[in-house]
């Protein structure tokens, strides 16, 4: 009788280094109208206008520019300013779970800043395996390429391919409470090869409802189907009551 072939393991044990820096754009302070730079102090989350009203401000706790806008078009249109994570912000995500993770980070954004703040965390999860990737999923292999490969030399004979991309988001006050939680769940499952060249393991993973892979959704479907997208479109009529948007 043959010997089964071994499955690659996907174990990740408390001494594997966890996922740490963000590569940040420097976040500008208010201009005066001479044009030299000072530091407007932040009341309950909002900064001041010229017409001596009040503006929400919201930090995306994240570097990505590309991360921030999708999450912006996500969450719909809002009467406030948006604003990336500090540069110098380094968030050392050790939860156990993505909300953990996604708290970790808008509390660290929020105390940084003085300004509301909303965070997310996602990861792949593959039922053959047990769930892993998972948490470590930006972490599975050093490049995309690598991560294609291991996930599919995990899976090669398996007829049982289901998987899901899970996210969480948090929104947190300027005072570093979170308020307000919600999660989105994308379910596909994995192909046997790349639907495109070139891309991560958003290529890899099926989307049923849309008849492409996840890294082909555009951002209406992202918005719509996406894990993200759900988690924002469940969390926006939430924080736009907590920031007071609906008056």
């Amino acid at each position: 009788m043959a010997r089964a072939r071994a499955r690659p393991s996907f174990t990740f044990g408390d001494s594997a280094p966890r996922l740490r820096g963000w590569n940040v754009q420097p976040v500008l302070a208010p201009t005066s109208r001479r044009g030299e730079i000072h530091t407007a102090k932040p009341h309950n989350g909002c900064l001041p206008t010229c017409s001596g009203l009040v503006r929400p401000v919201l930090t995306i706790a994240s570097g990505n520019p590309n991360k921030v806008a999708e999450i912006v078009s996500m969450l719909g249109p809002l009467a406030l300013e948006v604003r990336r994570q500090p540069d110098d912000l380094d968030v050392e995500e050790t939860g156990a779970t993505y909300l953990e993770n996604a708290r970790l980070k808008a509390v660290a954004a929020a105390r940084r800043t003085g300004y509301w703040s909303l965070a997310d965390d996602s990861g792949l999860e593959v039922d053959a395996l047990g769930g892993a990737p998972g948490l470590f999923t930006a972490r599975l292999a050093p490049t995309d390429s690598e991560k294609i490969q291991r996930l599919l030399e995990a899976l090669e004979g398996d007829p049982y391919r289901s998987a899901c991309f899970r996210s969480a988001m948090v929104l947190c006050s300027p005072e570093g409470q979170c308020l307000e939680e919600a999660e989105g769940v994308c379910w596909g499952e994995l192909l046997k090869a790349p639907a495109f060249s070139g891309g991560g393991i958003e290529s890899l993973f099926w989307v049923r409802e849309a008849n492409c892979s996840y890294g082909e959704l555009n951002g209406s479907q992202l918005a719509r189907l996406g894990s993200r997208g759900k988690a924002a479109r469940a969390l926006a009529p939430r924080l736009r009551e907590r920031l007071g948007l609906n008056r």
